[in-house]
């Protein structure tokens, strides 16, 4: 039986730790969105928690009602798509991160952050590679910032009908990319994006020179 993500690293680390990660670094389309879980190394954790992507979408909705209920301090942050466009993916995703971090309820010493990027986070960071398999605070952490911004786009679709936003999250699906063809891009659209700009006919963005 695989392993499931445990307290471990929670424990090593200097007390209160938060996990962190992100959701929606890929998509064409919509915010990016990052959470951030406290847990009690003390307490039981939610059953079944998991990384995000290999959960299916009920199993992702019913353990958000869990970490919510158990965790000491959750909170999800968002960077707009202009705010991708002005600062990077990258970067846009490190700003999503630092808002949850700050909504945290109980301020960390220490954050867990999946992936080997070391973030300018409100607390001092401990990068995990794979970490959302390992942490069980980073993989509730992908939960919530996976159901939140899937929450986003469901609403986005309502706002901007023929995308398909709801279906694909705004992700690179056949559907999304004819759907750009036939109706062009929406304000939602990352058009800092060289594939969106591409399937919309646009011109390349020409590299800012550095001064």
């Amino acid at each position: 039986m695989a392993k499931k993500p445990d307290l471990l690293l929670e424990r090593a680390c200097p007390a209160p730790v938060c996990g962190v990660d992100e959701a929606g670094r890929g998509p064409l389309a919509g915010p990016v969105s990052a959470g951030a879980v406290i847990f009690d190394p003390g307490k039981r954790l939610p059953k079944g928690l998991n990384d995000s992507k290999k959960l299916t979408h009920k199993q992702r909705e019913e353990l958000e009602f869990e970490i919510k209920l158990r965790a000491v301090s959750f909170a999800v942050g968002f960077a707009s798509v202009e705010e991708i466009a002005e600062l990077n993916i990258l970067h846009a995703a490190g700003l999503a991160m630092c808002r949850a971090i700050e909504g945290l309820s109980v301020t960390p010493v220490y954050a867990l952050v999946d992936g080997n990027y070391r973030f300018k986070l409100p607390c001092d960071v401990k990068t995990v590679v794979g970490g959302d398999g390992i942490s069980a605070s980073i993989a509730a952490a992908s939960i919530l910032a996976k159901v939140a911004r899937d929450r986003v786009m469901v609403a986005m679709d309502a706002e901007h009908p023929g995308y398909g936003f709801a279906s694909h999250k705004g992700y690179s699906a056949k559907a999304h990319f004819a759907a750009l063809r036939e109706l062009g891009p929406c304000p939602q659209h990352r058009l800092s994006w060289g594939a969106v700009r591409e399937v919309c006919g646009l011109p390349p963005l020409v590299p800012e020179l550095p001064l």
